[in-house]
């Protein structure tokens, strides 16, 4: 279990390249967006007509061949290298670039709209690759911190594009200009694909269906029918698509009309938004502890409605000018702070929620459905945008909404859709109040955990301190554990719903109940047989005194009957907090308590006495209470 940090996957061979690649078909594809918009609003004569209606073409046929190409791509995810994909996917840009570049060099609008068409088409076929490659090059614990850094690079590449375009159109020869960086952008990225290392195909002998009105159906209900951690995590992803689009298709009109600013604070309001989302992304590994920590998604929820709410109450406060404010000048107005800082949190809670949620589509999906599932994500993605530019239409146009009105609107629509996707999968609630305890009341720090497997059956055996052992030790070892408890704690209000939503194990003296009891260690039998985690308290009870009780023989019985290697833990620093009984114990007087989660080594199953074990514990606990 390596804990390096996530920007050492920037000196690998088998991230960088990719990194690279990924991020310069962002770049482009903006760069060539926002040029052809600029082209069309300020540069090419389409006489007296409706210039946004070509604008509003142009969103259509880049959006277009998501619904039309994304299942090929799925397909073609699957059946094909996933690096010799991408490179003939990147050679395919330079071709498409070089169309878009004689359309510039001409001033020959049919031949851009061809070439963004071109571009959606390449980014529908390179989605399913983009992120289904990411398990394959990647570790388990390199998982979240590498989808952290795909997306930074992502946001800052599409900040970059939209910025680039501004610039270059603003050149006095700004055909050749944007022709030569989007053709040399092209060449870039393909370049930095001959680098990636091989990455071999999941299913090479599927047979390949070209009807791509039947493929996307199939595929789509594929994305939809997977257990509900990944289906929901599909909407949930999609959803954020949905807000997203609403938000940034709105900021040009926002800071002109509420922000009373310029071109310039377009540019600040959009730098500030991509910031966030980067900043988030990458403190995504941090907080997660470098596992899938979907605990995550809640909090990213609840910050987009919180911030939301924050922008729609603060619309307004920015006083009007004789003139249009630049970005300096709104810098310098405390009434656009607040508004400002709304946005920026959007963009960080944004990275919290998105981020995860990519993480645990990878994971969680199987290897040879992976890339169609993603595809299906991508349809999903562009269905849900549409709805978000019709439902604009209508609030905005039919129903008279101002847009901090609509922004409100979105926010409250954000917490019924999240209520309903933690509803269907109380996994998500379950770890955010797991990753909330371990991040709130106490700072929890790990000594040895690489002991711990991988894969595979073991038996974790600990000291029992407080009511929430079971939730610390669940928010610090990566895998999922089956935790043995005692029932009367099992049954405590909210944590029940943590311990039953985990799959933990109640359990019984045999004179208290014995049906509990015996259906206990038919349980633990079943889960270690299937290769899982499980976590006993050989105590049998929290410790009155801070001290390790008499390890009893429960232990023996379940090695007897399973006999896997058994890993010896300890938690120090934990008596006398509000969770133990500990009679001098206080609310504040140890909050956020420093605690620490100490694992030894594998003992096999066939030298792991209780007596052996409790001395391995106490000497992991170090006498630290």
């Amino acid at each position: 279990m390596s804990h390096s940090s996530q920007f050492t996957l920037l000196g690998k061979r088998r991230f960088l390249p990719f990194f690279i690649t990924q991020s310069l078909g962002a770049f482009n594809d903006n760069l060539f967006k926002q040029s052809l918009i600029l082209a069309i609003l300020f540069k090419l004569s389409l006489g007296d007509g409706d210039r946004s209606i070509w604008v509003n073409l142009c969103a259509l046929l880049f959006i277009l061949p998501f619904f039309l190409f994304s299942a090929l791509g799925g397909q073609f995810g699957e059946k094909f290298p996933k690096d010799a994909l991408i490179r003939v996917i990147k050679l395919a840009e330079i071709g498409i670039m070089s169309i878009g570049a004689l359309g510039f060099a001409t001033n020959h609008l049919a031949l851009m709209l061809v070439a963004l068409f071109g571009m959606g088409t390449h980014s529908a076929l390179f989605g399913p690759v983009k992120y289904s490659i990411l398990p394959q090059a990647l570790r388990e614990q390199e998982l979240v911190g590498g989808n952290g850094l795909v997306e930074t690079g992502t946001f800052l590449a599409i900040l970059a594009g939209t910025i680039g375009a501004g610039v270059m159109m603003s050149t006095e020869r700004y055909a050749a200009v944007v022709a030569g960086g989007v053709v040399g952008t092209a060449v870039l990225g393909y370049l930095a694909s001959r680098w990636i290392p091989r990455a071999a195909a999941a299913s090479p002998h599927m047979k390949l269906d070209w009807n791509i009105f039947r493929q996307s159906w199939t595929i789509l209900r594929m994305g939809l029918a997977q257990p509900p951690a990944v289906s929901r995590s599909i909407v949930g992803n999609s959803w954020f698509w949905f807000v997203g689009a609403i938000y940034l298709t709105q900021i040009p009109a926002y800071a002109k009309d509420w922000l009373h600013g310029d071109g310039t604070v377009v540019t600040l309001v959009l730098t500030l938004f991509s910031v966030g989302i980067a900043l988030g992304s990458l403190l995504c590994e941090r907080l997660s502890g470098r596992k899938v920590e979907i605990g995550l998604v809640p909090f990213g929820s609840f910050g987009l409605t919180v911030f939301g709410l924050l922008w729609w109450w603060h619309s307004g406060d920015v006083p009007s000018a004789a003139s249009a404010h630049d970005w300096l000048d709104l810098l310098g107005l405390s009434q656009a702070w607040w508004i400002l800082l709304s946005i920026v949190g959007l963009g960080v809670f944004g990275g919290f929620y998105i981020v995860p949620l990519y993480a645990l589509i990878q994971a969680r999906t199987a290897v040879d459905e992976r890339a169609r599932v993603i595809a299906a994500n991508n349809i999903l993605n562009a269905l849900f945008m549409v709805v978000s530019a019709l439902l604009t239409m209508v609030l905005l146009g039919v129903a008279g909404l101002d847009i901090p009105q609509l922004f409100l609107v979105v926010s409250l629509l954000n917490i019924a859709v999240n209520a309903y996707i933690f509803s269907i999968v109380p996994e998500f609630t379950m770890r955010f109040l797991i990753w909330l305890l371990s991040h709130s009341m106490y700072r929890v720090k790990h000594q040895g955990l690489q002991h711990i497997p991988d894969e595979g059956a073991a038996l974790l055996v600990c000291n029992h301190v407080s009511f929430v052992d079971a939730l610390l030790l669940a928010g610090a070892i990566r895998r999922p554990i089956r935790f043995v408890m005692y029932y009367k704690i099992y049954n405590l209000p909210v944590l029940n719903f943590v311990f039953r939503t985990a799959g933990a194990i109640p359990i019984a003296g045999r004179s208290e109940d014995l049906a509990t009891y015996e259906r206990a260690f038919t349980r633990i039998a079943r889960y270690l047989a299937d290769g899982e985690l499980v976590c006993i308290f050989p105590e049998g009870k929290l410790t009155g005194d801070g001290e390790v009780d008499v390890f009893k023989g429960g232990l023996s019985h379940i090695l007897e009957q399973t006999p896997v290697p058994v890993i010896p833990l300890a938690l120090q620093g934990l008596w006398g907090s509000f969770f133990s009984r500990d009679p001098a114990k206080g609310f504040f007087r140890r909050m956020w308590s420093r605690v620490t989660v100490v694992a030894g080594s594998a003992i096999p199953a066939q030298e792991a006495l209780p007596e052996r074990l409790r001395e391995q514990v106490i000497g992991l606990r170090a006498g630290i209470r």
